[in-house]
């Protein structure tokens, strides 16, 4: 077993221009996009060595706004899409129909209008298709899984009668995205009984039990199903064809011997490596279990029926996430670990250094999971400005491959000229306009100097 923690920086290295100064105001403001108002993020680390790509997070609850969020490295945003403040889960980049697409979950509507429902949105951030679970149930927050197959796996919401008792299952679909035909359901009512929860029973008779808790779905190797249930502190591992458990790791009648330091409890993100592994986010809590939240990285062994711990990875100082969170590997072997329920972000390195390390400024806001992607954004829109004084702001909302902003100008709305090029800083780069400048525009320019996008020209006041 390799144990490995994390040494985060104390010392803020960066904080985005935007960010500086009151470090606990709702959320960020930009000239051009004054709609716009994602929560403000305060850097504690950031290496030469942090991968690159972008980082996916979906801010909700104490937020100005929620909704799905991109960052780049430096903690600046990327693109937002505002939502409301109970916001969104599970925003990441999948792949359907063989394209790269954003994906994510949205509960019930505040006034209960508009059921939960999972999006599809292509790279220009234009809809492809909302996708419910079949059978009259409910999808939740948990996990909207892409499959190669075109398939969708859907954690569901399901209450049903156990003796005298409500009871809320763990359940999932498998449904064709296209046709909306479901290929497999699965129902732990009748395969799990409530004795291997650890959820404390309510006092209340008409309380309902939440023995489950699933939280992953993931298709293993063979093509069977690994499901995760957070409240029995167990991963299932389901046979396609029959439904019938083949065997669980973890909880009350694991059939594996764990090692030393490899159990967990109250867990998410379970998911299976290339290499055989499993990664797991080990919320250890609550009630506590340990000292703190980690990611770990068990060797699990079929045959034998063994599951060894190889490596964890701690926050420094201890961060206990009560609720929420994820650990993802990422290609070149690194890890990001969201903190879930706690504000925070890390990347780490195989060996467990603090690569980059973030968290919202604001207390009281998370992110159900992080993620970090390559991806490329080009939106259908403008680029937008607005003019303050002697200064242009130029913004374009989700695209990611502006290197530079050319300034328009002219004395007439249909005459303008370039009149300098500026490199793009962040989300909203600031221009110097000349005085003589009546009326401005700007042009995106690409890493080659060409023209990608021209916003509408406005007049000077």
């Amino acid at each position: 077993m390799k144990a490995v923690a994390l040494a985060v920086l104390c010392l803020v290295l960066a904080i985005p221009a935007a960010a500086a100064g009151a470090g606990v105001a709702p959320g960020r403001k930009y000239f051009s996009r004054p709609d716009l108002k994602p929560p403000r993020i305060k850097i504690f680390a950031r290496s030469r060595l942090v991968t690159p790509g972008y980082i996916f997070i979906a801010p909700k609850k104490k937020v100005t706004q929620g909704g799905p969020l991109i960052l780049d490295n430096q903690g600046r945003t990327v693109w937002f899409m505002p939502v409301d403040q109970r916001g969104v889960t599970d925003f990441r980049v999948q792949k359907y129909q063989g394209r790269p697409v954003l994906t994510w979950w949205r509960g019930k509507s505040a006034d209960d209008k508009r059921l939960g429902r999972y999006s599809i949105y292509d790279q220009s951030y234009r809809l492809i298709k909302y996708i419910r679970p079949a059978h009259g149930l409910s999808g939740d927050m948990h996990e909207f899984s892409i499959t190669p197959r075109g398939t969708a796996l859907m954690t569901l919401s399901h209450v049903v009668k156990v003796k005298t008792r409500k009871v809320l299952e763990g359940a999932f679909q498998e449904v064709d995205i296209k046709t909306g035909k479901v290929l497999f359901e699965w129902h732990s009512v009748g395969h799990v009984p409530l004795t291997e929860s650890y959820y404390r029973l309510p006092r209340q008779p008409g309380k309902t039990y939440d023995y489950f808790h699933i939280n992953t779905i993931e298709v293993d190797g063979d093509g069977n199903f690994l499901v995760s249930s957070r409240n029995t502190h167990t991963i299932y591992k389901i046979n396609r064809k029959t439904g019938a458990i083949v065997w669980r790791l973890g909880g009350k009648r694991s059939d594996f011997r764990l090692g030393k330091g490899a159990r967990f409890g109250w867990q998410h993100d379970v998911r299976r490596q290339k290499d055989g592994t499993i990664t797991i986010f080990d919320n250890a809590a609550a009630p506590k279990l340990r000292r703190q939240s980690r990611g770990i990285v068990l060797r699990v062994d079929e045959r034998r029926k063994t599951a060894t711990l190889l490596h964890t990875y701690v926050h420094s100082p201890p961060i206990v996430a009560v609720d929420q969170g994820n650990m993802q590997k990422l290609p070149n072997g690194n890890y990001l670990v969201g903190w879930g329920h706690q504000p925070y972000v890390t990347e780490f390195g195989p060996r467990g250094k603090a690569l980059l390390d973030l968290r919202f400024a604001r207390e009281g806001a998370d992110s159900y999971r992080a993620y970090r992607f390559p991806w490329v954004g080009r939106p259908r829109s403008k680029p937008a400005i607005a003019v303050e004084g002697d200064t242009l702001y130029a913004s374009w909302n989700g695209a990611t491959e502006v290197k530079a902003w050319q300034l328009l100008g002219g004395a007439e709305k249909k005459k303008l000229r370039p009149l300098s090029t500026v490199e793009k800083t962040g989300f909203e780069t600031a221009i110097a306009v000349p005085s003589d400048a009546a009326w401005v525009a700007v042009r995106a320019l690409d890493r080659l100097g060409r023209s990608m996008a021209r916003s509408d020209a406005i007049g000077r006041a």
